[in-house]
């Protein structure tokens, strides 16, 4: 696993997450009270089996945010962000945007030359995230639908938007930093 600078200024490292990791990826998510919370067995499991693709935030030994994503098995120029987590104590610090950095300097991000995510249209701290990031990758984002209302099971989920971020150069150093 590779291992990601810490920054100078704070002490955060951002590393690949191990399995011993997934219950505080779960406890992040289960404490923001905004993100959807999935099962801690699939934290674990992105921890063991995606680890390549996600990053985990650490300060003072404990995790204080995290990136979740894979590469999309039929799009092998894309990496796919799933979820983005900062705990309440981290916000305001930057830590999401290093945190997109971290992924997309990450080994499972190798060779991707296009950022996928879904966001729901009432989110505007993701919007405004994500936009930040597509002019540092100085490229443009492009949406469409990915789920309606009507594809979640329960009721009151929003629907989530498709964006593409890119194309944007896989080898050429950007403005991201950690």
């Amino acid at each position: 696993m590779i291992k990601l600078p810490a920054s100078s200024q704070d002490g955060i490292t951002f590393r690949n997450p191990t399995v011993e990791d997934g219950g505080s990826m779960w406890r992040v998510v289960r404490d923001s009270g905004v993100l959807d919370l999935n099962s801690a067995y699939m934290y674990l499991l992105l921890a063991k089996d995606f680890g390549d693709t996600c990053v985990v935030a650490e300060h003072a030994g404990s995790v204080v945010g995290f990136v979740t994503g894979y590469r999309p098995p039929h799009r092998p120029d894309s990496i796919f962000l799933w979820q983005v987590g900062v705990d309440a104590s981290m916000r305001g610090r930057g830590v999401g945007k290093r945190l997109l950095a971290a992924f997309l300097n990450s080994d499972g991000a190798r060779g991707a030359s296009m950022l996928e995510t879904t966001i729901s249209p009432s989110n505007e701290a993701s919007r405004a995230l994500f936009s930040a990031v597509a002019r540092d990758l100085e490229t443009d984002i492009r949406t469409t639908t990915c789920f309606t209302e009507d594809h979640f099971p329960e009721a009151g989920h929003e629907a989530e938007e498709l964006y593409f971020i890119g194309p944007f150069d896989p080898d050429r150093p950007h403005k991201l930093t950690l």
